[in-house]
This record gives C-alpha cells, structure tokens and sequence, in this order.
C-alpha cells in the first residue's frame, strides 16, 4: 500500500518516546530516518520543539528547519503520488496549539509559499 499523506509529531509528543515517526526533523534542520515504516497509509514526520509553547514557535531557528520539512513533504508527495498539502496533525494536543502551519505552506509549482 502506498501512503496517502502525511502526519506531523512534535518531538514533545507523549506517544513518540522515540519511536511513531518515519522522520525526525532536528532544530537545525538534519533529517534522521527511522529504521521501520510506522504506518502504510501515512508518512509520519516529527518536528524537534515543543509547539504547545509560543516562545517555541517564534525562536530565530524554525526557519531552516521548516525549509527542510516543506522540502521532505515536496519530495514524499513526488515519489508516493499524493498531494503535499495533505498534512494533518497527529492527535489534538500534537503537534501543539503554536505549531506554525502557515510555514508549511506548499506549492508544488514554486515548491513552498
């Protein structure tokens, strides 16, 4: 089964303990790939912060590391044939209620905003 889309984590989750997502996204912007697919119908990506905080959203860094996410959501959507906006959270509480969705915006034609 090929995946449909993607789900985002915030490394705060309380049901990640290190393990639920296909890729980890570090603060400053490196890619860590899991060993295992976690689910055949999402691609999970798990963005390092805590996102229930609003300091975290508006630190100086979230800029290159949602540079890497939009261009791994970009590249996912490619080679799996889904639509790169098809982003959803991981629970209610995750990714947290500051996540910046507005920096995932996607177009494939420019390749982000």
């Amino acid at each position: 089964m090929r995946p449909i889309g993607i789900t985002i984590h915030q490394s705060y989750c309380s049901e990640i303990n290190g393990k639920g997502y296909d890729f980890y996204i570090t603060r400053n912007g490196d890619i860590v790939p899991s060993a295992e697919s976690t689910d055949p119908e999402r691609i999970h990506i798990c963005v390092e912060g805590d996102f229930s905080r609003p300091e975290e959203t508006a630190s100086g860094y979230r800029e290159e590391q949602f540079y890497i996410v939009r261009k791994l959501v970009l590249r996912l959507a490619e080679t799996f044939g889904f639509e790169a906006g098809n982003l959803i959270s991981h629970t209610d509480c995750c990714p947290g209620k500051h996540f910046p969705w507005s920096e995932l915006v996607i177009s494939p034609k420019d390749g982000y905003h």
